[in-house]
Protein backbone atom coordinates (compact mmCIF):
# COMPACT_ATOMS: atom_id res chain seq x y z
CA UNK A 1 0.00 0.00 0.00
CA UNK A 2 1.13 3.57 -0.61
CA UNK A 3 2.67 5.31 2.40
CA UNK A 4 3.33 8.96 3.07
CA UNK A 5 7.04 8.52 3.75
CA UNK A 6 7.80 6.71 0.49
CA UNK A 7 6.19 8.89 -2.12
CA UNK A 8 8.65 7.84 -4.82
CA UNK A 9 7.74 4.16 -4.55
CA UNK A 10 4.01 4.44 -4.22
CA UNK A 11 2.80 1.64 -6.47
CA UNK A 12 3.03 -2.16 -6.19
CA UNK A 13 5.76 -3.70 -8.32
CA UNK A 14 3.17 -5.38 -10.56
CA UNK A 15 1.70 -1.99 -11.57
CA UNK A 16 4.82 0.18 -11.84
CA UNK A 17 5.91 -0.97 -15.36
CA UNK A 18 2.48 -0.28 -16.87
CA UNK A 19 2.30 3.14 -15.16
CA UNK A 20 5.61 4.09 -16.78
CA UNK A 21 4.77 2.67 -20.19
CA UNK A 22 1.42 4.46 -20.39
CA UNK A 23 2.84 7.67 -18.82
CA UNK A 24 -0.11 7.91 -16.43
CA UNK A 25 1.34 10.55 -14.11
CA UNK A 26 2.73 12.51 -17.06
CA UNK A 27 -0.76 12.80 -18.57
CA UNK A 28 -2.13 13.75 -15.15
CA UNK A 29 0.28 16.66 -14.81
CA UNK A 30 -0.25 17.81 -18.40
CA UNK A 31 -4.00 17.92 -17.76
CA UNK A 32 -3.53 20.60 -15.10
CA UNK A 33 -3.64 18.51 -11.92
CA UNK A 34 -1.56 20.68 -9.58
CA UNK A 35 -1.70 21.87 -5.97
CA UNK A 36 0.12 24.71 -4.23
CA UNK A 37 0.68 22.86 -0.95
CA UNK A 38 -0.04 19.58 0.81
CA UNK A 39 -0.05 16.17 -0.80
CA UNK A 40 0.54 16.28 -4.55
CA UNK A 41 -2.21 15.32 -6.99
CA UNK A 42 -0.07 12.46 -8.29
CA UNK A 43 0.26 11.04 -4.80
CA UNK A 44 -3.47 11.29 -4.02
CA UNK A 45 -4.35 9.81 -7.43
CA UNK A 46 -2.16 6.78 -6.76
CA UNK A 47 -3.57 6.31 -3.27
CA UNK A 48 -7.08 6.05 -4.68
CA UNK A 49 -5.98 4.06 -7.72
CA UNK A 50 -4.50 1.15 -5.75
CA UNK A 51 -7.33 0.80 -3.20
CA UNK A 52 -9.09 -1.84 -5.28
CA UNK A 53 -5.95 -3.97 -5.57
CA UNK A 54 -5.73 -4.23 -1.78
CA UNK A 55 -9.43 -5.15 -1.38
CA UNK A 56 -10.15 -2.13 0.84
CA UNK A 57 -12.24 0.99 0.49
CA UNK A 58 -11.16 4.31 1.96
CA UNK A 59 -13.30 3.95 5.09
CA UNK A 60 -11.83 0.53 5.97
CA UNK A 61 -8.31 1.71 5.25
CA UNK A 62 -8.56 4.52 7.79
CA UNK A 63 -9.63 1.99 10.44
CA UNK A 64 -6.41 -0.05 10.11
CA UNK A 65 -3.31 0.40 12.28
CA UNK A 66 -1.45 2.03 9.38
CA UNK A 67 -4.00 4.84 8.99
CA UNK A 68 -1.55 7.42 10.37
CA UNK A 69 0.78 6.90 7.39
CA UNK A 70 -1.90 7.88 4.85
CA UNK A 71 -3.50 11.23 3.97
CA UNK A 72 -6.51 12.30 5.95
CA UNK A 73 -10.05 11.90 4.74
CA UNK A 74 -10.39 15.61 3.97
CA UNK A 75 -7.34 15.65 1.66
CA UNK A 76 -8.69 12.79 -0.47
CA UNK A 77 -12.25 14.15 -0.64
CA UNK A 78 -11.03 17.66 -1.53
CA UNK A 79 -9.08 16.12 -4.39
CA UNK A 80 -12.09 14.17 -5.68
CA UNK A 81 -14.51 17.09 -5.22
CA UNK A 82 -12.32 19.67 -6.97
CA UNK A 83 -14.26 21.17 -9.89
CA UNK A 84 -11.22 22.68 -11.65
CA UNK A 85 -9.48 19.47 -12.68
CA UNK A 86 -9.86 18.43 -16.34
CA UNK A 87 -10.64 14.75 -15.87
CA UNK A 88 -11.82 14.35 -19.48
CA UNK A 89 -8.56 15.68 -20.86
CA UNK A 90 -6.63 13.21 -18.69
CA UNK A 91 -8.76 10.21 -19.74
CA UNK A 92 -8.53 11.10 -23.43
CA UNK A 93 -4.74 11.49 -23.27
CA UNK A 94 -4.33 8.19 -21.41
CA UNK A 95 -6.65 6.38 -23.84
CA UNK A 96 -4.84 7.80 -26.88
CA UNK A 97 -1.48 6.69 -25.46
CA UNK A 98 -2.79 3.16 -24.85
CA UNK A 99 -4.49 2.90 -28.26
CA UNK A 100 -1.24 3.96 -29.90
CA UNK A 101 0.64 1.16 -28.15
CA UNK A 102 -2.06 -1.41 -28.89
CA UNK A 103 -2.06 -0.47 -32.58
CA UNK A 104 1.67 -1.19 -32.75
CA UNK A 105 0.85 -4.78 -31.77
CA UNK A 106 -2.07 -5.10 -34.20
CA UNK A 107 -2.03 -5.90 -37.91
CA UNK A 108 -2.89 -2.99 -40.19
CA UNK A 109 -5.50 -5.22 -41.86
CA UNK A 110 -7.40 -5.72 -38.63
CA UNK A 111 -10.67 -3.80 -38.22
CA UNK A 112 -10.79 -1.24 -35.43
CA UNK A 113 -14.01 0.31 -34.17
CA UNK A 114 -15.49 2.91 -31.87
CA UNK A 115 -18.32 1.57 -29.70
CA UNK A 116 -21.09 3.73 -28.22
CA UNK A 117 -23.44 2.57 -25.49
CA UNK A 118 -24.94 3.64 -22.17
CA UNK A 119 -25.41 1.85 -18.87
CA UNK A 120 -27.04 2.47 -15.52
CA UNK A 121 -25.20 4.41 -12.84
CA UNK A 122 -27.35 3.69 -9.80
CA UNK A 123 -27.59 5.77 -6.63
CA UNK A 124 -30.88 4.42 -5.29
CA UNK A 125 -30.06 5.16 -1.64
CA UNK A 126 -29.14 8.76 -2.31
CA UNK A 127 -31.35 11.82 -1.98
CA UNK A 128 -28.98 14.78 -1.96
CA UNK A 129 -26.66 13.83 -4.85
CA UNK A 130 -26.21 16.69 -7.29
CA UNK A 131 -28.11 16.30 -10.59
CA UNK A 132 -29.69 13.04 -9.42
CA UNK A 133 -32.49 11.94 -11.76
CA UNK A 134 -35.19 9.30 -12.01
CA UNK A 135 -34.20 7.09 -14.96
CA UNK A 136 -35.86 4.19 -16.72
CA UNK A 137 -34.09 0.82 -16.91
CA UNK A 138 -35.07 -0.83 -20.20
CA UNK A 139 -33.56 -4.20 -19.24
CA UNK A 140 -35.37 -4.58 -15.92
CA UNK A 141 -38.46 -2.57 -16.86
CA UNK A 142 -38.38 -0.30 -13.80
CA UNK A 143 -37.19 3.13 -12.62
CA UNK A 144 -34.03 3.81 -10.62
CA UNK A 145 -32.36 6.88 -9.11
CA UNK A 146 -29.05 7.74 -10.67
CA UNK A 147 -27.61 8.60 -14.09
CA UNK A 148 -27.17 7.21 -17.58
CA UNK A 149 -23.47 6.53 -18.13
CA UNK A 150 -22.90 7.25 -21.82
CA UNK A 151 -19.54 5.74 -22.86
CA UNK A 152 -17.39 5.82 -25.98
CA UNK A 153 -14.82 3.04 -26.35
CA UNK A 154 -12.24 1.81 -28.85
CA UNK A 155 -11.65 -1.84 -29.73
CA UNK A 156 -9.67 -4.00 -32.15
CA UNK A 157 -11.62 -7.13 -31.25
CA UNK A 158 -9.11 -8.19 -28.60
CA UNK A 159 -8.55 -5.12 -26.41
CA UNK A 160 -11.22 -2.62 -25.36
CA UNK A 161 -10.15 0.87 -24.25
CA UNK A 162 -12.67 3.35 -22.74
CA UNK A 163 -12.15 6.73 -24.39
CA UNK A 164 -14.77 9.10 -22.98
CA UNK A 165 -17.95 9.14 -20.91
CA UNK A 166 -20.70 11.40 -19.63
CA UNK A 167 -23.03 10.90 -16.66
CA UNK A 168 -26.37 12.05 -18.03
CA UNK A 169 -29.13 13.45 -15.87
CA UNK A 170 -32.55 14.64 -17.09
CA UNK A 171 -34.35 17.94 -17.31
CA UNK A 172 -37.80 16.32 -17.04
CA UNK A 173 -37.25 13.76 -14.25
CA UNK A 174 -34.53 15.59 -12.34
CA UNK A 175 -34.51 15.13 -8.54
CA UNK A 176 -31.77 17.68 -7.77
CA UNK A 177 -30.33 20.50 -9.85
CA UNK A 178 -26.89 22.06 -10.26
CA UNK A 179 -25.30 23.42 -7.11
CA UNK A 180 -25.32 27.21 -6.96
CA UNK A 181 -21.83 27.26 -5.42
CA UNK A 182 -20.08 25.92 -8.51
CA UNK A 183 -17.84 28.31 -10.47
CA UNK A 184 -19.18 28.56 -14.02
CA UNK A 185 -15.68 28.97 -15.44
CA UNK A 186 -14.50 25.52 -14.36
CA UNK A 187 -14.43 22.17 -16.15
CA UNK A 188 -16.83 20.83 -13.54
CA UNK A 189 -19.55 23.28 -14.57
CA UNK A 190 -19.14 22.32 -18.24
CA UNK A 191 -19.61 18.67 -17.32
CA UNK A 192 -22.78 19.61 -15.40
CA UNK A 193 -24.34 21.45 -18.34
CA UNK A 194 -23.37 18.54 -20.58
CA UNK A 195 -25.28 16.16 -18.29
CA UNK A 196 -28.54 17.86 -19.27
CA UNK A 197 -28.05 17.37 -23.01
CA UNK A 198 -29.24 14.47 -25.15
CA UNK A 199 -26.96 11.53 -25.76
CA UNK A 200 -27.36 11.89 -29.55
CA UNK A 201 -25.89 15.40 -29.26
CA UNK A 202 -22.90 14.25 -27.21
CA UNK A 203 -21.80 11.26 -29.31
CA UNK A 204 -20.49 13.39 -32.24
CA UNK A 205 -18.62 15.62 -29.78
CA UNK A 206 -17.00 12.58 -28.14
CA UNK A 207 -15.96 11.26 -31.54
CA UNK A 208 -14.46 14.64 -32.48
CA UNK A 209 -12.36 14.67 -29.32
CA UNK A 210 -11.18 11.09 -29.87
CA UNK A 211 -10.23 11.78 -33.50
CA UNK A 212 -8.42 14.99 -32.59
CA UNK A 213 -6.39 13.02 -30.00
CA UNK A 214 -5.07 10.75 -32.76
CA UNK A 215 -7.34 7.72 -32.38
CA UNK A 216 -8.67 6.19 -35.59
CA UNK A 217 -11.25 3.54 -36.48
CA UNK A 218 -13.23 2.38 -39.50
CA UNK A 219 -16.65 1.87 -37.92
CA UNK A 220 -18.85 3.10 -35.10
CA UNK A 221 -20.88 0.31 -33.48
CA UNK A 222 -24.09 1.01 -31.59
CA UNK A 223 -27.31 -0.67 -30.54
CA UNK A 224 -30.87 0.17 -31.54
CA UNK A 225 -31.16 3.10 -29.07
CA UNK A 226 -28.75 5.18 -31.19
CA UNK A 227 -29.31 4.14 -34.82
CA UNK A 228 -31.41 7.09 -35.93
CA UNK A 229 -30.95 9.12 -39.09
CA UNK A 230 -29.69 12.41 -37.53
CA UNK A 231 -26.92 10.70 -35.54
CA UNK A 232 -25.94 8.39 -38.39
CA UNK A 233 -25.65 11.38 -40.72
CA UNK A 234 -23.43 13.22 -38.20
CA UNK A 235 -21.11 10.21 -37.92
CA UNK A 236 -20.82 9.55 -41.66
CA UNK A 237 -19.94 13.21 -42.24
CA UNK A 238 -16.84 12.55 -40.10
CA UNK A 239 -15.64 9.81 -42.45
CA UNK A 240 -16.78 6.92 -40.25
CA UNK A 241 -19.19 4.15 -41.21
CA UNK A 242 -21.93 2.94 -38.86
CA UNK A 243 -22.92 -0.64 -38.05
CA UNK A 244 -25.78 -0.99 -35.63
CA UNK A 245 -28.93 -2.80 -34.64
CA UNK A 246 -32.23 -1.38 -35.91
CA UNK A 247 -35.61 -1.69 -34.23
CA UNK A 248 -39.05 -1.26 -35.75
CA UNK A 249 -40.04 2.42 -35.33
CA UNK A 250 -41.61 5.14 -37.44
CA UNK A 251 -38.34 5.39 -39.39
CA UNK A 252 -38.86 4.83 -43.13
CA UNK A 253 -36.54 3.40 -45.81
CA UNK A 254 -36.48 4.24 -49.52
CA UNK A 255 -36.82 1.36 -52.03
CA UNK A 256 -37.61 2.23 -55.66
CA UNK A 257 -39.15 5.53 -54.61
CA UNK A 258 -41.35 3.93 -51.94
CA UNK A 259 -41.08 4.67 -48.21
CA UNK A 260 -41.26 1.38 -46.31
CA UNK A 261 -41.20 0.47 -42.64
CA UNK A 262 -38.70 -2.09 -41.34
CA UNK A 263 -41.28 -4.91 -41.46
CA UNK A 264 -42.26 -4.00 -45.01
CA UNK A 265 -38.58 -3.84 -45.92
CA UNK A 266 -38.15 -7.42 -44.70
CA UNK A 267 -40.98 -8.66 -46.92
CA UNK A 268 -39.42 -7.17 -50.09
CA UNK A 269 -35.80 -8.08 -49.28
CA UNK A 270 -33.90 -10.86 -51.05
CA UNK A 271 -33.51 -14.21 -49.23
CA UNK A 272 -29.90 -15.01 -48.34
CA UNK A 273 -28.16 -17.72 -50.35
CA UNK A 274 -25.01 -18.16 -48.28
CA UNK A 275 -23.99 -21.08 -46.08
CA UNK A 276 -24.74 -19.15 -42.89
CA UNK A 277 -28.23 -20.25 -41.89
CA UNK A 278 -28.49 -17.45 -39.33
CA UNK A 279 -28.64 -14.80 -42.06
CA UNK A 280 -32.18 -14.69 -43.45
CA UNK A 281 -32.30 -11.77 -45.86
CA UNK A 282 -30.51 -8.60 -46.92
CA UNK A 283 -31.32 -5.52 -48.97
CA UNK A 284 -29.70 -2.30 -50.13
CA UNK A 285 -31.75 0.73 -49.27
CA UNK A 286 -31.61 4.33 -48.14
CA UNK A 287 -32.61 5.68 -44.76
CA UNK A 288 -34.64 8.83 -45.04
CA UNK A 289 -33.21 11.43 -45.74
CA UNK A 290 -31.08 9.58 -48.31
CA UNK A 291 -28.37 7.72 -46.35
CA UNK A 292 -27.32 4.64 -48.39
CA UNK A 293 -26.94 1.43 -46.39
CA UNK A 294 -27.28 -2.33 -46.33
CA UNK A 295 -29.69 -3.97 -43.87
CA UNK A 296 -29.12 -7.60 -42.93
CA UNK A 297 -31.89 -9.63 -41.29
CA UNK A 298 -30.66 -12.38 -38.96
CA UNK A 299 -32.50 -15.06 -37.04
CA UNK A 300 -33.34 -14.31 -33.40
CA UNK A 301 -31.30 -16.63 -31.21
CA UNK A 302 -33.98 -17.30 -28.58
CA UNK A 303 -37.12 -16.65 -30.66
CA UNK A 304 -36.48 -18.41 -33.95
CA UNK A 305 -39.76 -17.24 -35.43
CA UNK A 306 -38.55 -13.61 -35.17
CA UNK A 307 -35.66 -11.73 -36.75
CA UNK A 308 -33.24 -8.92 -35.93
CA UNK A 309 -32.04 -6.21 -38.31
CA UNK A 310 -28.48 -4.84 -38.54
CA UNK A 311 -27.61 -1.89 -40.75
CA UNK A 312 -24.28 -0.92 -42.26
CA UNK A 313 -23.47 2.31 -44.09
CA UNK A 314 -20.50 0.50 -45.68
CA UNK A 315 -22.12 -1.17 -48.70
CA UNK A 316 -18.89 -2.81 -49.92
CA UNK A 317 -18.58 -5.57 -47.28
CA UNK A 318 -20.45 -8.87 -47.19
CA UNK A 319 -23.31 -9.80 -44.87
CA UNK A 320 -21.02 -12.19 -42.95
CA UNK A 321 -18.48 -9.41 -42.42
CA UNK A 322 -21.18 -7.05 -41.11
CA UNK A 323 -22.24 -9.64 -38.53
CA UNK A 324 -18.63 -10.37 -37.56
CA UNK A 325 -17.81 -6.72 -36.97
CA UNK A 326 -21.02 -6.07 -35.05
CA UNK A 327 -20.09 -8.85 -32.62
CA UNK A 328 -17.27 -6.62 -31.38
CA UNK A 329 -19.91 -4.41 -29.73
CA UNK A 330 -20.13 -6.98 -26.93
CA UNK A 331 -16.75 -5.71 -25.65
CA UNK A 332 -18.42 -2.68 -24.08
CA UNK A 333 -20.96 -4.86 -22.28
CA UNK A 334 -18.08 -6.83 -20.76
CA UNK A 335 -16.47 -3.53 -19.79
CA UNK A 336 -19.60 -2.33 -17.97
CA UNK A 337 -19.86 -5.62 -16.09
CA UNK A 338 -16.20 -5.54 -15.06
CA UNK A 339 -16.19 -1.94 -13.83
CA UNK A 340 -19.29 -2.45 -11.69
CA UNK A 341 -18.65 -5.94 -10.34
CA UNK A 342 -14.85 -5.94 -9.99
CA UNK A 343 -13.53 -2.35 -10.04
CA UNK A 344 -16.13 -1.01 -7.58
CA UNK A 345 -17.76 1.63 -9.76
CA UNK A 346 -20.74 3.23 -7.91
CA UNK A 347 -19.69 1.66 -4.58
CA UNK A 348 -16.17 2.70 -3.56
CA UNK A 349 -16.99 6.36 -2.77
CA UNK A 350 -20.41 7.74 -1.86
CA UNK A 351 -19.99 11.45 -2.45
CA UNK A 352 -22.80 13.90 -3.11
CA UNK A 353 -21.12 16.28 -5.55
CA UNK A 354 -21.16 15.71 -9.29
CA UNK A 355 -17.39 16.33 -9.37
CA UNK A 356 -16.77 13.26 -7.20
CA UNK A 357 -18.88 11.10 -9.52
CA UNK A 358 -16.83 12.26 -12.51
CA UNK A 359 -13.43 11.92 -10.79
CA UNK A 360 -14.03 8.47 -9.35
CA UNK A 361 -15.51 7.15 -12.61
CA UNK A 362 -12.43 8.42 -14.46
CA UNK A 363 -10.12 6.64 -12.00
CA UNK A 364 -12.09 3.40 -12.43
CA UNK A 365 -11.79 3.75 -16.24
CA UNK A 366 -8.04 4.33 -15.82
CA UNK A 367 -7.80 1.10 -13.79
CA UNK A 368 -9.48 -0.79 -16.60
CA UNK A 369 -7.12 0.72 -19.19
CA UNK A 370 -4.09 -0.36 -17.14
CA UNK A 371 -5.42 -3.91 -16.74
CA UNK A 372 -6.36 -4.12 -20.44
CA UNK A 373 -2.84 -3.09 -21.46
CA UNK A 374 -1.21 -5.61 -19.10
CA UNK A 375 -3.52 -8.34 -20.41
CA UNK A 376 -2.60 -7.47 -23.99
CA UNK A 377 1.11 -7.61 -23.22
CA UNK A 378 0.83 -10.99 -21.48
CA UNK A 379 -1.37 -12.70 -24.09
CA UNK A 380 0.11 -11.47 -27.38
CA UNK A 381 2.14 -14.03 -29.33
CA UNK A 382 5.17 -12.17 -30.63
CA UNK A 383 8.95 -12.48 -30.85
CA UNK A 384 11.04 -10.68 -28.23
CA UNK A 385 14.38 -10.11 -29.99
CA UNK A 386 16.93 -10.77 -27.23
CA UNK A 387 14.97 -13.60 -25.68
CA UNK A 388 14.51 -15.23 -29.09
CA UNK A 389 18.27 -15.06 -29.80
CA UNK A 390 19.14 -16.53 -26.42
CA UNK A 391 16.66 -19.33 -26.99
CA UNK A 392 18.26 -20.13 -30.37
CA UNK A 393 21.73 -20.17 -28.77
CA UNK A 394 20.51 -22.49 -26.03
CA UNK A 395 18.94 -24.89 -28.55
CA UNK A 396 22.12 -24.95 -30.65
CA UNK A 397 24.29 -25.59 -27.60
CA UNK A 398 22.00 -28.38 -26.45
CA UNK A 399 22.18 -30.10 -29.87
CA UNK A 400 26.00 -29.96 -29.79
CA UNK A 401 26.10 -31.52 -26.31
CA UNK A 402 23.74 -34.33 -27.34
CA UNK A 403 25.82 -35.04 -30.45
CA UNK A 404 29.07 -35.24 -28.44
CA UNK A 405 27.49 -37.54 -25.88
CA UNK A 406 26.23 -39.84 -28.62
CA UNK A 407 29.73 -39.96 -30.16
CA UNK A 408 31.24 -40.99 -26.84
CA UNK A 409 28.57 -43.63 -26.39
CA UNK A 410 29.50 -45.10 -29.79
CA UNK A 411 33.19 -45.19 -28.83
CA UNK A 412 32.27 -46.89 -25.59
CA UNK A 413 30.28 -49.57 -27.43
CA UNK A 414 33.17 -50.18 -29.86
CA UNK A 415 35.77 -50.42 -27.07
CA UNK A 416 33.71 -53.01 -25.18
CA UNK A 417 33.94 -55.35 -28.17
CA UNK A 418 37.76 -55.37 -28.19
CA UNK A 419 40.13 -56.93 -25.66
CA UNK A 420 40.33 -55.82 -22.01
CA UNK A 421 43.78 -54.20 -22.40
CA UNK A 422 42.68 -52.14 -25.42
CA UNK A 423 39.41 -51.25 -23.67
CA UNK A 424 41.25 -49.86 -20.60
CA UNK A 425 43.63 -47.94 -22.84
CA UNK A 426 40.81 -46.29 -24.83
CA UNK A 427 38.86 -45.51 -21.68
CA UNK A 428 41.85 -43.90 -19.94
CA UNK A 429 42.63 -41.79 -22.99
CA UNK A 430 39.02 -40.58 -23.21
CA UNK A 431 38.91 -39.70 -19.50
CA UNK A 432 42.16 -37.73 -19.73
CA UNK A 433 40.82 -35.86 -22.80
CA UNK A 434 37.52 -35.08 -21.06
CA UNK A 435 39.22 -33.83 -17.88
CA UNK A 436 41.31 -31.47 -20.01
CA UNK A 437 38.20 -29.89 -21.52
CA UNK A 438 36.81 -26.56 -20.19
CA UNK A 439 34.34 -26.89 -17.33
CA UNK A 440 31.35 -25.53 -19.31
CA UNK A 441 31.80 -28.42 -21.79
CA UNK A 442 32.72 -31.06 -19.21
CA UNK A 443 29.40 -30.45 -17.38
CA UNK A 444 27.55 -32.13 -20.26
CA UNK A 445 29.72 -35.30 -19.95
CA UNK A 446 29.15 -36.14 -16.31
CA UNK A 447 28.89 -39.88 -16.94
CA UNK A 448 32.44 -39.97 -18.26
CA UNK A 449 34.14 -37.27 -16.21
CA UNK A 450 32.99 -38.70 -12.86
CA UNK A 451 34.30 -42.19 -13.50
CA UNK A 452 37.54 -43.21 -11.81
Amino acid sequence: MITQKEQKNQLPKEIQPAFKELKVLHHLRNSGFKKKFGFSCSYLFQVIFVLIFHHKNWFRLLETERSESFPGKDAVYRFLNHSGYAWRRFLTALSAETVKKVCSLTSSHRVTVFIVDDSMYERNRSKAVELLARCWDHAKGCYYHGFRMLTLGWSDGHTFIPVDFSLLSSTKSQVNGISEKIDKRTSGYKRRTEALRRSTELVPLMLDQALSAGMTASYVLMDSWFTFAPLIREITQRGLDVIGMVKSTNQRYLVNGRKLSLKELYSVSTPAQGKNKGILRSIRTQMVPGIPMVIVFVRHRTKKSEWLAILSTDCTITEEEIIRIYRMRWDIETFFKCTKSVLKLQKEFQGRSYDMLISHTTIVYARYILLAWQHRENTDDRTLGGLFSELCDEVGELDWAVALQQLLDILNDVSEKVGKKLFKLIKNQLQQWIMALPSYIRVYLTDWSCES
